[in-house]
């Protein structure tokens, strides 16, 4: 088999292991671009991307440009004469650098395209209560998820993990299929397809904090999912009214339970032993929470930490 040449694109753990992956095989990386580094935390320390500390670690040639048109990195782009880029967990590219290798640039995306295009496709795939899901690997085109499928593979969604634990599995699967694509498209064993037209395709557009809040007004399933498809990031909460305090409570995990007949949607059943949010058709009980100013605990320690419960209920407006 031929070893291809590749540039490889990519910022957070998810994209390290594909390129661990590249780097272990017989194809040959001949440069690493990522982004610059960012000033964050209370001492605003500088902080670099999981990508560039494995390029470090392994002495790739290495790339942070600002802006991907500049003249200067554009050129060196060219100069490495790539047979591939591959982009994992990056930017929008410009059309000058994704048309520049002989190839081609194909994306890894966490979903089976043409469903869940955007930023938060693991997320979406949760809150949505879907069975499977999987990733893709597509030739980039001027259209931000939208190029044509080489490879796609599918993974079961197991019925309580979240987007965490979700992330993880895809991040190692997605890693073999860009090995697996890169050694199809050295063979020219990939006949790449257009993607399906679907007529309302299932989106999964970047989360913001305003998306993260809790419907009580919702099934008692669809809240389930909506807590496990946002754990443990960005993380759904809740407004706790305790007393005449309003505190954010993020909820991490829990279960639920569907019932005949349910009180009314935010009413709660809290004492010592128990933390319950009746809906219309059941109740959510947290497992795992964090009240403002507080740390994540388990529902045991955060029930711990109360002693009037009868001036706890839930904001549901």
């Amino acid at each position: 088999m031929k070893s291809l040449k590749i540039v490889f694109f990519g910022t957070p753990e998810f994209a390290k292991t594909s390129l661990e992956a590249i780097h272990q095989s017989i194809h040959q990386v001949v440069g690493v671009v990522t982004v610059a580094d960012k000033a964050s935390g209370r001492g605003q320390k500088m902080n670099q991307s999981a990508v560039k500390s494995f390029a470090v670690e392994n002495d790739l040639a290495l790339f942070q440009p600002e802006k991907l048109r500049d003249e200067e990195f554009l050129a060196h782009m060219k100069a490495l004469e790539a047979d591939v880029f591959v982009v994992v967990a990056f930017r929008m590219m410009p059309k000058i650098l994704f048309e520049m290798p002989k190839i081609g640039t194909f994306n890894l995306h966490a979903s089976l395209l043409p469903d869940y295009r955007g930023a938060a496709p693991i997320n979406y795939a949760l809150i949505n209560g879907e069975k499977k899901t999987g990733a893709t690997s597509f030739f980039i085109n001027e259209k931000i998820d939208e190029g044509n499928i080489l490879l796609q593979e599918e993974l079961d969604i197991l019925p309580t993990e979240n987007a965490g634990d979700l992330h993880d599995r895809l991040m190692e699967m997605g890693a073999k299929l860009v090995v697996k694509t890169l050694d199809g498209l050295a063979e020219n064993s990939i006949q790449e397809k257009p993607q399906p037209e679907v007529e309302t395709p299932k989106n999964a557009f970047k989360i913001f904090k305003e998306n993260t809040r809790i419907n009580w007004g919702q099934p008692a399933e669809t809240i389930f999912n909506f807590i496990r498809g946002m754990s443990p990031y960005p993380a759904a909460f809740t407004i706790l009214k305790i007393g005449e305090e309003h505190k954010s409570l993020k909820i991490f995990k829990g279960k639920f339970e569907k019932l005949e007949s349910s009180n009314h949607t935010g009413t709660v059943e809290i004492n010592k032993h128990t933390f319950k949010i009746f809906v219309g058709d059941g109740f959510y009980e947290p497992l795992e929470l964090q009240l403002e100013g507080k740390k994540r605990m388990n529902v045991k320690d955060f029930l711990n930490g109360f002693r009037d419960y009868e001036n706890i209920t839930i904001a549901v407006d």
